[in-house]
């Protein structure tokens, strides 16, 4: 059975050492969204090293790439692996913003650009993306299409000689207003009998400044306020054929469509990381609470009503911890996790974790809804998980579409 090893440990207390230190301090600040979290990342990457291995592995994947070789790939801190997944569970436990910045950054803008790009546009954009020197977005929610992102998405490119013209607007785009980076998904308009909630989409990458390409200020949230979140306004933005991810509009591995279903597998397997942090955090708070907050003269971890909330919690965690850990040993082994288990995995442990911190809450009493205790914000987190990378009601359809073979 897969257990931390001893390595995991060891970073995982160091990790701990350094969130103490450098985050902890700036969480109220981070929190009410006075403090963008890119720098506290650049930190914590130039701490352990995280952006010279990313800068070494990504030279090597593309030094593999011209020479017409296969390898892995490489160029990154993988949100998959024992010391990614240690990360991300350790951050989310205490400003699950952080994660979501650096995830979307990384994971999803950077992710797709590896694996769709050309090697030129690789070597454009990954270098300063992968290091967390610029900012990442990835764009494809809109207002009116959040869960039905390909069938609803009004945001459209028709071409112009060989540019493309982009109009349309996206929302709920974290990093959205800072982003250097910004990887947008659009519909190719053409009169060619296709009906509209089916024509190609087609996946671009964009800069910050590009004229007709406006970023909202940061949107207040319930929770999560430590990453901005923003809409992305596209004006007639003239996009050249190089900016076109893979450069063309039929690229072998399929169209804009298969790149974000590739997309929402690896954020859903992510997600059981985050919840599994604030289950952590939720669990750890709760006992000492228990053992110190005394009624009647008993400290209330006698009472068994208590002790029922504690052991929900301590079997949520191994659960969600047992998912992570066969996540982690299938991706080692190079076995794909489908769309349909990706799902089941952010199903479960997103309302595992929305429901031990509302526990949490509940063990803390008066005290639990006070901003000082810390469980509401991870209350406020939890809740997040069940919407972010699509809402669990979505969750089920792609569960029983892999069950029933759709």
């Amino acid at each position: 059975m897969y257990q931390w090893s001893d390595e995991d440990l060891m970073f995982r207390d160091v990790l701990r050492g350094f969130i103490d230190k450098e985050i902890k301090p700036h969480v109220d600040q981070l929190e009410s969204g006075a403090l963008p979290p890119f720098d506290i990342i650049r930190k914590l990457y130039a701490t352990f090293g995280l952006d010279e291995m990313a800068r070494e592995g990504l030279e090597k994947a593309i030094a593999r790439e011209e020479a017409g070789t296969t390898g892995k790939s490489g160029g990154g801190f993988s949100g998959s692996g024992s010391m990614g997944v240690i990360l991300n569970s350790e951050l989310a436990g205490i400003s699950l913003g952080l994660v979501a910045s650096m995830g979307v950054s990384l994971g999803l803008t950077a992710g797709t650009i590896r694996s769709r790009g050309t090697l030129a546009q690789k070597k454009r954009w990954l270098p300063e993306l992968v290091t967390f020197e610029k900012v990442g977005a990835w764009a494809i929610t809109e207002p009116d299409s959040g869960s039905d992102a390909f069938g609803g998405m009004k945001s459209y490119v028709r071409r112009d000689g060989e540019d493309y013209i982009l109009n349309g607007r996206k929302t709920f785009i974290t990093n959205g207003p800072y982003a250097d980076v910004t990887v947008v998904y659009a519909k190719l308009d053409e009169e060619d009998g296709t009906d509209r909630r089916d024509r190609k989409v087609l996946t671009f990458v964009l800069d910050r400044g590009m004229p007709g390409f406006t970023q909202s200020a940061p949107f207040k949230k319930m929770g999560m306020n430590s990453s901005p979140t923003g809409e992305l306004f596209f004006d007639n933005v003239r996009i050249t054929p190089d900016r076109l991810l893979g450069e063309t509009e039929n690229p072998a591995k399929g169209d804009g469509k298969d790149s974000a279903k590739e997309s929402f597998a690896a954020e859903r397997i992510g997600i059981a990381s985050l919840a599994l942090g604030i289950i952590n955090e939720c669990h750890r708070l709760c006992v000492d609470y228990a053992k110190s907050r005394k009624l009647w003269g008993k400290e209330i971890a006698q009472f068994q009503l208590i002790q029922l909330k504690l052991a929900e919690m301590e079997i949520a965690r191994i659960n969600v911890q047992n998912m992570v850990f066969n996540a982690i040993e299938r991706t080692a082994a190079g076995e794909k996790v489908s769309l349909a288990e990706a799902s089941a995995m952010k199903l479960y442990s997103s309302r595992a974790a929305t429901e031990v911190a509302m526990e949490a809450v509940q063990l803390f009493g008066g005290n639990g809804y006070m901003a000082e205790y810390k469980v509401e914000q991870l209350a406020r987190d939890a809740k997040s998980l069940m919407i972010y990378a699509g809402s669990n009601e979505i969750q089920v359809t792609h569960i029983a579409k892999g069950l029933l073979g759709g």
